[in-house]
């Protein structure tokens, strides 16, 4: 007999929009295992500290960015949305990592 997916309840979010009208939705808490896991001091043999910064910004867009819609274009894939962050101009990073750096001392205080 196949066994039953559990049922997920809904994840709560938070939906931020920039100046051009696109909207970037971010989960309102992470577990604490999570939390620990992004805390997490870098290993030795990290790169360098830029190196450092950069990957902790895209485990923070991983962990917390669950929609992003461009252009009326909506994204929830996280493959894709990894991807289109990748992509994006420097203007458009920034304002990624303001609102993510926001919506954590708004909402996930552990994190700061």
């Amino acid at each position: 007999m196949p066994r039953r997916r559990r049922e997920r309840e809904p994840i709560e979010t938070v939906d931020y929009t920039d100046p051009e009208g696109n909207v970037l939705s971010l989960r309102r808490s992470l577990s604490d295992r999570t939390i620990r896991k992004i805390s997490k001091p870098p290993r030795k043999d990290a790169a360098s500290a830029e190196d450092v910064w950069a990957r902790r910004n895209e485990l923070l867009f991983e962990y917390l960015v669950t929609r992003w819609e461009i252009s009326g274009l909506p994204l929830d894939d996280q493959k894709m949305l990894i991807g289109r962050y990748r992509m994006a101009d420097s203007d458009e990073q920034r304002w990624v990592r303001e609102t993510i750096s926001s919506h954590i001392e708004r909402h996930i205080p552990e994190l700061t």
